[in-house]
């Protein structure tokens, strides 16, 4: 998808919100109308007493809840292509790098994670952050679960399928990130939706649900008698203050649901919606259909909650409270259905909402995959083999991206060498996000790529803590200590940028030989970036397992000129040397 492409779907979508609005305002001149003449007609049949203006009156009414049901359904749809304009006025500026108008995740930011801090997987400007497409709190917790994790190799077979199939589905990944951006949740919000799921399922007595029906047929039956005879009985007055009384004994219940049910009946529409679209849609990847094999009937049901919800909701307008419950006791059979409905199906919401949470998640994949039509779905092995052709860093623009061929095949350790601004680091961070991509599933930004998944073990960027008083050296010591200690469990991918900075240089060397020499003996797969030539000389003891690689800068017409092209060997140039002596800092 280019920036053309997001511009047709936005101008198709604002045509089409024109007309409804223009529709939307002439339906609500309408409705006015009606309203006016069924005024006139009632006072007209009060005052002659005609028994045609109260047939006209009862057509009118009839008439009015058709344009009423009508103009909610323009209002829909009306806000919901607000929320498709939204969506694809927030591609265009994205792409035109104008601005990232999506969450940043920065609330995962975890310094401790073996890798997310260091690679800048959550927070401003990070991969999340631009990846990003959920509006669903559940939906967010599961991209970034996607992103802090690495799935099984079936599963990220799995994953490249379904985001292969969801990369052209453009119209309906959009309509659910617009229906879930019509309502956001929020933790505590689902929070309290969880913890009404999990609580002890309700009866309503027995008693209570025979007198629900006796007293409004009763009541209805004293109406009637009272109507045929042409004379009042008191039996209606009192029938209809003890169904009153009936239905407010329950108050109590009622209320509590109330306070905790507060704008969560519009939330769990928004679920509906969303879970009726995957019921619906057509799927051929495996997890696709499993997904909405898990859903079936969901959305129906989630429906149904949300109705009843609101419901109770209403009795915040007294009088009206007080009218339906005295006529049919409302609020109590209300009541009784969702303690049904809780009985039935509450310990299906999590998983229902877990599905929608992982579709978002997924959804989010295949808006970058469509974005970025040239990256490719590695090929994976289980052989520790690592092979990337012309890979570049994903977030970096096309322009500007350099790609570099790299393979692990022979030599599975390289040590980095290369002076300040030449890309070590970008190059680092390159490597890390394209796995990182890999472990979810989703495209990487190369040509071709064959990988063995392995779980990411980062060390670039530590940090001191007043708060535990502890030292940047110190931080990076245990991050050290971890790496290898999870090397010992299991394979891992290592990235070690310019370690144990905060000591003197010879203790600097033989600390960064010592973590190589663990790492290799660990069958480590992975890179160090180092400014040390003596580091580098290890390669002759360990051939087959170490490779010196390196990014030279040139000395062009007396600037500094970086290729960021990855090159065999040590780097030669000596740009700080260079530097000071243009800067008339040294001569």
């Amino acid at each position: 998808m280019k920036t053309t492409d997001y511009q047709q779907l936005l101008q198709g979508h604002e045509q089409e919100y024109q007309k409804l609005q223009k529709q939307y305002n002439l339906i609500g001149t309408v409705r006015l109308a009606l309203v006016s003449v069924i005024a006139l007609l009632v006072y007209l049949a009060i005052k002659q007493g005609d028994s045609f203006y109260w047939v006209s009156v009862a057509v009118l009414c009839a008439a009015f809840g058709f344009v009423y049901k009508k103009h909610q359904q323009v209002l829909r749809r009306r806000n919901l292509l607000r929320q498709l304009i939204r969506v694809n006025k927030d591609e265009i500026d994205y792409l035109n790098r104008t601005r990232i108008p999506f969450d940043d995740g920065k609330e995962f930011v975890n310094p401790q994670h073996p890798y997310t801090y260091d690679l800048d997987i959550f927070g401003p400007r990070s991969l999340f952050h631009q990846l990003n497409r959920t509006y669903t709190f559940i939906g967010k917790n599961s991209f970034a679960k996607l992103l802090g994790g690495l799935l099984p190799n079936e599963e990220i077979l799995r994953n490249q399928q379904a985001v292969a199939e969801l990369k052209y589905k453009v119209a309906w990944r959009q309509q659910i990130a617009a229906v879930a951006r019509g309502k956001q949740d929020s933790l505590k919000n689902y929070m309290k939706l969880m913890d009404w799921a999990t609580s002890p399922v309700q009866e309503l007595p027995i008693l209570a649900r025979i007198l629900s029906y006796a007293g409004p047929v009763l009541f209805i039956g004293a109406c009637l008698y009272s109507l045929i005879t042409g004379s009042y009985h008191n039996a209606v007055i009192w029938l209809f203050l003890f169904n009153i009384g009936q239905a407010f004994s329950h108050f109590k219940k009622i209320k509590a649901i109330v306070v905790f049910s507060d704008e969560i009946d519009e939330i769990l529409k928004n679920y509906s919606d969303i879970l009726q679209s995957i019921e619906q849609e057509k799927f051929t990847s495996e997890k696709n259909l499993a997904f909405q094999r898990r859903v079936a009937g969901a959305g129906k049901e989630i429906s149904t909650l949300s109705g009843l919800f609101a419901n109770l909701n209403n009795t915040a307008n007294p009088l009206g409270a007080m009218l339906v419950n005295g006529v049919s006791m409302f609020h109590i059979h209300i009541l009784h259905r969702l303690y049904t409905w809780k009985a039935q199906h509450a310990t299906a919401i999590k998983q229902w909402l877990d599905v929608l949470g992982e579709f978002e998640a997924l959804n989010s994949l295949a808006n970058y995959a469509a974005n970025n039509t040239g990256f490719t779905f590695p090929k994976i092995n289980t052989e520790k083999q690592l092979r990337f052709t012309a890979l570049g860093h994903p977030l970096i623009p096309e322009t500007v991206r350099v790609c570099n061929d790299i393979s692990f095949a022979q030599q599975p350790f390289r040590i980095l060498t290369g002076s300040n601004m030449s890309g070590k680091s970008t190059f680092l961070r390159t490597l890390g996000i394209n796995m990182v991509l890999a472990g979810t599933g989703a495209p990487v930004c190369a040509t071709e790529a064959s990988i063995h998944p392995l779980p990411v073990l980062v060390s670039m960027r530590q940090s001191d803590s007043l708060a535990d008083s502890e030292s940047y050296f110190f931080a990076e010591v245990k991050r050290l200590k971890q790496i290898i200690i999870a090397l010992q469990g299991q394979p891992s991918f290592v990235l070690l940028d310019e370690i144990l900075k905060g000591t003197n240089s010879d203790d600097k060397q033989s600390g960064t030989i010592g973590v190589i020499k663990k790492i290799i003996a660990q069958n480590g797969i992975g890179v160090i970036a180092t400014h040390d030539i003596e580091v580098c000389y290890t390669s002759n003891d360990y051939p087959d397992y170490l490779k010196n690689q390196c990014f030279e800068v040139q000395i062009t017409h007396d600037e500094l000129v970086f290729d960021y092209t990855l090159r065999d060997g040590i780097c030669q140039n000596k740009s700080a040397t260079f530097l000071m002596k243009k800067m008339e800092i040294i001569s």
